[in-house]
């Protein structure tokens, strides 16, 4: 039934679990995927969407180190958006609307045309752990699986507990039950846990809904995608989303509920996501607003079901039915299913290594929610890093640590190790200090190449990657070498309102101005001819354009994290000694003795250690 004992295996099969049973089978590790449900694989238990500000920039690093989820999103989309396109690159984030069910089969199918990869489905409700070393799983069945290295990627299902109004019910998503026994496993480990919880808003019948009284939300009119392969193609039609607003009514019958909801009466106490709150959250915090924003979103291509973006809570279902009802759209509403919240355990991620490998059981990774992350990209960003890191540990090579600077993936990561978290973690661009250098554009241009080295990303992908890098560079060198006279430049110059030339300058100087954009520049003759001369597509010429009219900003970023990367190489021994510094100050000692950082730069981003304390760990390390 099973091999005598497998390299990998990876418990759960949500986002993480399937990345990293893709990421450690592709890079030939024998790996065992294990899960409650196999109809359930990459289950999309929440909104039907992938990507958004800072997590489309995920899912293009994902498919830029040979993950799936950038594939499988292209194959099962249903609409396509750039958000933030009217600012900077650094904030254009792509997001697709999805087709649920076929999100799930596709990365099915896909898994399942992995090489080295085996499935099997039954609860896992215990692990073997020796002398602080992973050896392998024990099923609810009593099977003992062994392994080498094991992922743990359990979502909400760790003694999940579901809500809705006063009712409470174990389970990890509708409909499926909860995991026991990891938790008491890892606890008697000596990993310290604790309690999180989500939510999900009601499914509705689209056919009771009248569209005509909501705003129509289209895609874009030229769409793009998200993986970097040739695999996929961009959509040729796609679906209409829709937008509607709560109301006063609508908040009046809603606190109608408040004393029989867990949230107020206090059978949950555990933190929910401050970034994606629930509907009664919102109008108790927000009690100032009049109304707020429901994105009204299909299920898919062939099905009327509709999830009710902005509606998440855990409510009674009869007020949460009457609210709706209130919503203009919603008059004849008919239920799919009620919104609820779940509580599940998490392991804060202090307790891990970089590598997402835990610090007191060697070989066994977290990745997901039980890191306490909230979101799809964020957590299979994780399981991508965690299968990765497991093979290369079999394989007894190096590990793939992305820095703050390379990825952010690198910053998510870094983020948790370093700082911990009481709250869902959701991305942002904010989170990254360097977020002009991590663009959606250059995902493939900052990882394929480590991707490849490691034997993950294809030769194919690289070669695809370097003709677009060489190609994007010699394009900026033709605007930096070729000229225009003001009789060619002028016109277009005094239309977008910008300064007439007196004389002729390169290309590169007039593409530069801010009032000139893409549009303008390729109504140049020996553009036209330059692009046409190098059968050039848009990605490239689009990079191009990027690399010219952000120079500065990039440049200035460079020279920012190269100082941090000196930072970075200045390594401190596993076992040092932080309370034989006197000078350093207690709650530094603390702090430090207690996540273990690898380098001064992490330290550095410790919470409670000061710029002195950071001077003084320099001076102590001789430097």
């Amino acid at each position: 039934m099973f091999l005598e004992k497998y390299d990998t295996i990876i418990v759960g099969a949500g986002h993480a679990g399937c990345e990293a049973a893709a990421a450690s089978a592709n890079m030939g590790c024998t790996t065992l995927l294990v899960t409650m449900s196999l109809q359930n694989i990459a289950q999309m238990s929440c909104n039907p969407a992938m990507g958004g500000i800072a997590k489309g920039q995920i899912v293009r690093e994902i498919d830029a180190l040979g993950g799936y989820s950038g594939i499988v999103s292209d194959k099962t989309a249903v609409q396509f958006k750039m958000l933030n396109k009217s600012k900077g690159p650094a904030m254009w984030s792509p997001r697709v609307q999805s087709d649920r069910m076929r999100f799930s089969e596709e990365w099915r199918l896909m898994l399942e045309r992995t090489p080295n990869l085996d499935f099997y489905q039954e609860m896992v409700k215990g692990l073997l752990i020796i002398d602080n070393k992973i050896e392998g799983v024990v099923t609810s069945l009593g099977i003992e699986i062994k392994a080498k290295t094991v992922v743990l990627t359990n979502g909400t299902f760790l003694n999940g507990l579901i809500h809705i109004g006063e009712k409470q019910f174990g389970g990890g998503r509708a409909g499926e039950s909860a995991a026991y026994g990891i938790t008491e496993d890892l606890i008697k480990a000596g990993f310290e846990s604790g309690r999180m919880k989500t939510g999900t808003p009601p499914r509705v019948d689209g056919r009771s809904l009248d569209y005509t009284k909501m705003r129509e939300e289209a895609g874009d009119t030229m769409p793009d995608k998200f993986s970097y392969s040739d695999e996929t193609k961009p959509l040729t039609h796609q679906k209409l989303c829709h937008m509607t607003y709560t109301s006063n009514e609508v908040h009046n019958i809603l606190r109608e509920g408040f004393d029989r909801s867990p949230m107020f009466n206090g059978r949950i106490k555990s933190l929910g996501p401050r970034y994606c709150p629930s509907i009664e959250d919102k109008i108790n915090r927000f009690a100032d607003k009049e109304r707020h924003q429901l994105f009204v979103e299909p299920e898919g291509w062939n099905t009327v079901e509709v999830y009710v973006n902005g509606f998440s809570t855990s409510l009674p279902e009869d007020i949460q039915f009457k609210a709706l009802r209130s919503v203009e759209g919603f008059e004849k509403v008919k239920f799919f299913r009620p919104g609820y919240a779940i509580e599940y355990d998490y392991f804060p991620p202090t307790q891990l290594k970089h590598t997402l490998e835990t610090k007191l059981v060697e070989g066994l990774y977290f990745a997901g929610q039980i890191n306490g992350t909230t979101g799809y990209e964020e957590a299979a960003s994780q399981g991508l890093m965690a299968g990765i890191n497991a093979a290369l540990k079999v394989k007894d090579a190096q590990p793939l640590i992305l820095r703050r600077d390379e990825a952010y993936i690198g910053v998510l990561i870094d983020d948790l190790i370093t700082k911990g978290t009481e709250e869902p973690y959701r991305m942002f661009t904010s989170r990254a200090e360097y977020r002009t250098l991590l663009r959606q554009d250059n995902a493939d241009f900052r990882l394929t190449a480590k991707s490849h080295e490691i034997g993950l990303a294809s030769t194919k992908r690289l070669v695809r990657m370097e003709h677009k890098f060489n190609e994007s560079e010699k394009m900026v060198s033709f605007f930096k070498e070729t000229s225009v006279t003001q009789e060619e430049a002028n016109p277009i110059l005094i239309e977008k309102d910008s300064s007439p030339m007196a004389q002729s300058d390169k290309m590169f100087k007039v593409f530069s101005r801010p009032q000139i954009d893409l549009e303008d520049i390729l109504k140049f003759e020996k553009v036209q001819q330059y692009i046409q001369d190098n059968e050039l597509d848009k990605e490239i010429i689009e990079q191009a354009e990027i690399q010219v009219k952000y120079s500065g900003y990039i440049e200035k970023e460079r020279n920012n994290a190269e100082k941090l990367i000196r930072l970075e190489d200045i390594k401190i021994p596993d076992n040092f000694d932080y309370y034989k510094i006197k000078s350093m100050s207690i709650e530094a000692k603390q702090k430090l003795s207690a996540i273990r950082p690898v380098t001064i730069s992490q330290a550095s981003r410790i919470s409670g250690v000061s710029p002195s304390d950071v001077s003084v760990l320099l001076i102590y390390m001789g430097r």
